[in-house]
């Protein structure tokens, strides 16, 4: 997956409208050694969403709530309606507020150099939502998102979890990126307007315009034997960290008429709602299960590919779905929807 981000990072450095806007996704080596080891580059001069954001907020705001606060109310409600999720995530927000502008404030001192390193931010931030939402990443919560102090950029970590695999967690994934309400306060005073939503159109522009060049990168993964195509329920209930030892508990869904289950780790899938969903069976896959797999994964991504609609109407529909409560108020406590 990383040699698929240096491709198309490569592809908006050619593009002429991503060129002049130097969009381009930052990466990492990875040397795999055999199917479940290998060696990661350490990504200096970085931090983590969560690691700045949780004493920062303490620090700016500390007669608010805590992170722990937030979490163990969002922990209590996971399984609630979602008009009752919706009701505390409010309550939330409403006594949590926004403070990561102040990331820039404190590393970038030279007005020049603060405007730029926000700049930088923002433009990568466009890029990887973008490029996220078409593979299909999931598992974006504040400790798989590195920013650099150095550059302002963003990074991309653990990608694991995509080809809309995210739906298939015991708490779907409802977004498609993160665009939480720090991640934006960290875009100035136009928020997602301006530089942000028009790199976006830009990558997505650029993206479509390679359409065959990526859909021929991500059919390489189709014959790679290292790669596993669905999540299975108990990687899906340790990313979640979910403790719960009953069989199948009904999830709160905001498609009307659909149910979603979640399964303990001897289920063999997940019912989830939507075309793109994968059946994401523990064991026992035989070679054309795993195509077929592969075939809906990259199915879905080759539609998001198409220019059916304008990339600005796109881009807009995205950015409502990415910020709507709705869809935050039902994410897993452990993605920190509030921040």
């Amino acid at each position: 997956m990383e040699q698929v981000f240096v491709e198309v990072s490569s592809l908006l450095q050619k593009a002429k409208a991503t060129q002049q806007r130097d969009l381009r996704i930052r990466t990492y080596n990875v040397v795999p050694l055999d199917a479940g080891s290998g060696a990661i580059e350490f990504v200096q001069n970085t931090t983590s969403l969560l690691h700045y954001l949780e004493p920062a907020h303490e620090r700016y705001h500390p007669d608010e709530w805590t992170w722990k606060t937030c979490r163990d109310k969002s922990d209590k409600v996971r399984y609630s309606n979602a008009a009752t999720r919706k009701k505390v995530y409010a309550e939330m927000t409403s006594h949590f507020s926004p403070v990561f502008r102040h990331f820039f404030f404190e590393h970038f001192h030279d007005p020049v150099d603060w405007f730029e390193r926000r700049l930088a931010y923002t433009r990568s931030t466009a890029a990887n939502s973008i490029l996220g939402w078409i593979i299909g990443l999931g598992d974006r919560h504040n400790q798989n998102i590195l920013v650099d102090t150095r550059s302002g950029e963003m990074i991309q970590i653990d990608l694991g979890v995509c080809f809309e695999a995210g739906r298939v967690l015991p708490i779907p994934e409802l977004v498609p990126f993160r665009l939480t309400r720090d991640l934006v306060d960290g875009f100035g005073i136009l928020g997602t307007e301006g530089v942000f939503r028009r790199c976006c159109e830009f990558t997505l522009e650029a993206l479509r315009d390679n359409k065959e060049t990526i859909m021929t990168l991500l059919n390489v993964l189709r014959y790679d034997p290292l790669h596993n195509w669905s999540v299975s329920p108990l990687r899906a209930r340790r990313l979640q960290k979910d403790q719960d030892t009953a069989d199948v508990t009904p999830v709160p869904t905001p498609f009307p008429g659909k149910k979603v289950t979640r399964r303990s780790t001897g289920g063999s899938n997940m019912a989830i709602p939507g075309s793109v969903a994968l059946n994401a069976k523990a064991h026992g896959k035989d070679i054309d299960d795993e195509m077929s797999e592969a075939d809906r994964a990259l199915g879905a991504v080759e539609r998001k590919l198409r220019k059916d609609l304008s990339a600005q109407a796109t881009v807009n529909e995205l950015i409502q779905q990415a910020t709507d409560e709705t869809n935050l108020a039902l994410l897993f406590g452990g993605w920190g929807a509030w921040a």
